[in-house]
């Protein structure tokens, strides 16, 4: 997968569209626990306002990234998603609604306060 946070977007926007994406266990049980449907996933990756947030190349399970986008109701949500080698699927590895308390304007993690 390209490197360049606008072509991250672009190319897990375009398996989108073509329906080359599934969901992980995890994602699936997170995606119940915020009540996030299906419908608003795909239009929060869809999003014109879809974003990298923060890139994970060198992961040792895989590279992934942090992406935020919205519905159409303007609700963000955070998708971390990732890209299988062998047929270029976008995995959703895990998915949520941002907690205001955790984040600035859905982009910017607040510093941990001890």
């Amino acid at each position: 997968m390209n490197t360049e946070p606008e072509e991250l977007v672009t190319a897990i926007q375009a398996r989108v569209r073509e329906r080359r994406y599934r969901l992980t266990s995890h994602a699936e049980r997170e995606r119940e626990a915020d009540q996030i449907t299906a419908r608003e996933i795909k239009q929060a990756l869809l999003s014109s306002q879809c974003e990298l947030l923060e890139n994970y190349p060198d992961d040792p399970r895989g590279a992934s990234c942090l992406v935020l986008g919205f519905t159409q109701a303007n609700a963000p949500i955070h998708l971390v998603c990732g890209v299988a080698r062998i047929d270029e699927m976008v995995i959703i590895i895990t998915v949520y609604r941002p907690d205001r308390d955790e984040w600035i304007d859905w982009r910017q993690r607040r510093e941990e306060v001890r």
